[in-house]
């Protein structure tokens, strides 16, 4: 049979599974810090559920059971898990997660869940087929203070700047003072005005010009908007000012640029330049209602690595009741982009931080116990078990990214000591054995 390749399921070496493992265990630690509490959900979705969502029913992978197409061929009944597809993100899932379990869960619930999920999209950079997804909400029974949307993008904030890739901002709008302007300008099809001006960085302000254009929205309207949509500070008293300048007004804008400037007060006293209000940013899902955000890395140039926003109505489209949520998820590929485009080489990407060679067999059991005693410390350690040449063991030694090599030859075991070399500068010191744990632990510190 012939290989097949499949564009847009990405496979990592095993050096980029051990950088992927890290990010995951680093995010994981940062959200139950917070006190989030993770959770898994199935694959697979009805596509009555995935569909619910509104704009993303051409995105869904449709499983056909091989069993049911068989059984629909020869006329009989097809079986009722038929119609199901692969999530395409982890905020259906979750929301029928609540629904189905809202009497057992406490309230506010605060959930992570980190799995794969899969879009019948092209492939392109940054945009795969196949991709890990990390979510973190807060869903309330009934009602969900304010707070909470302070709250998220500075966890997502903290858990991405605890990683080895560049600086992070999260960019911040509030849906009601998009709203608001489009109420005060007359125009009344504000999706079409959320969807062109969300293109700002693609297509540049002409091209937004054109695309508003062409739902109606031209001359003065057009031009206050694409005036608002470059607004981009972390002074609530600059959004105001220039807000005012443009001659806007109304109920709607004044409550959404409430929610708008109290964010940024409260996240500039907590983590200083970590939140930037955004004025373009609308998020391309229909059912965000009030703030939404997108998190960029800085100076890097692969886009959006995550995003989301306070939600409203989501559960109730799973027949429950309402619940109000904010979520925010992130795209574990563009976090690899991330780090690639920087040319990370850290310790996370070495199989081994420490390999123990021998100059003969006769030294393999003393090697061995050296190793355990290693592993035991809970330094990641390999050793030789081919009998190859020492310069050999030094090569392989390379290969596996280790920064010291412990060398036992036979005048090291006879004498209790170990020969300790540095594998970026070849320097060689001689340590007692009851010794080499600590001496390993500092050079690696």
């Amino acid at each position: 049979m012939a290989r097949t390749s499949l564009s847009g399921f990405p496979e990592w070496l095993p050096e980029g599974r051990i950088i992927e493992m890290h990010v995951l265990d680093e995010l994981r630690r940062v959200f139950e810090l917070h006190g989030f509490a993770g959770i898994e959900t199935r694959a697979v979705e009805t596509l009555e559920q995935l569909e619910a969502k509104g704009e993303t029913s051409k995105e869904i992978y449709v499983l056909e059971r091989l069993q049911a197409l068989k059984a629909a061929a020869a006329g009989a009944r097809a079986p009722k898990d038929k119609g199901m597809g692969l999530h395409f993100d982890l905020t259906v899932p979750f929301a029928r997660y609540v629904v189905e379990n809202a009497n057992e869960l406490d309230f506010p619930f605060k959930r992570y869940q980190i799995q794969k999920v899969w879009r019948g999209e092209r492939p392109q950079d940054g945009r795969f087929r196949e991709f890990t997804q990390a979510d973190i909400d807060v869903v309330g029974n009934g009602e969900l203070p304010f707070h909470f949307e302070v709250d998220l993008p500075l966890v997502m904030a903290e858990a991405l700047n605890n990683l080895p890739i560049p600086p992070v901002r999260v960019l911040v709008n509030n849906r009601k003072v998009v709203q608001g302007v489009c109420e005060s300008l007359g125009v009344t099809d504000v999706e079409a005005a959320l969807r062109g001006l969300d293109k700002i960085d693609k297509i540049g302000p002409e091209g937004v010009v054109a695309e508003l254009a062409q739902s109606g929205i031209d001359g003065d309207q057009a031009s206050v908007l694409l005036q608002m949509a470059q607004i981009r500070t972390s002074e609530s008293s600059e959004v105001r000012a220039r807000l005012a300048d443009l001659g806007v007004g109304g109920e709607l804008l004044d409550e959404g640029l409430k929610e708008l400037t109290e964010l940024l007060d409260t996240a500039n006293k907590r983590m200083p330049g970590a939140v930037v209000a955004d004025l373009k940013i609308a998020r391309g899902l229909d059912y965000y209602t009030r703030t939404v955000f997108e998190v960029e890395a800085l100076d890097v140039g692969v886009g959006a690595i995550g995003g989301g926003g306070r939600y409203d109505g989501l559960m109730e489209l799973e027949g429950g009741k309402p619940t109000p949520g904010v979520g925010f998820a992130i795209g574990f590929e563009r976090i690899m982009l991330a780090l690639a485009a920087q040319g990370i080489e850290t310790d996370i990407a070495a199989p081994c931080c420490v390999y123990v060679a021998t100059t003969s067999a006769e030294e393999a059991r003393e090697a061995f116990s050296v190793v355990l005693t290693l592993r035991g410390a809970g330094i990641r350690t390999e050793a030789d078990r081919t009998g190859r040449s020492l310069k050999a063991q030094f090569k392989q030694a390379d290969k596996l990214g280790a920064k010291l090599c412990v060398v036992l030859g036979p005048d090291e075991v006879a004498a209790g000591v170990a020969t300790l070399r540095d594998m970026t500068t070849h320097e060689q010191i001689q340590v007692p054995a009851d010794r080499l744990v600590e001496e390993v632990r500092q050079r690696l510190s």
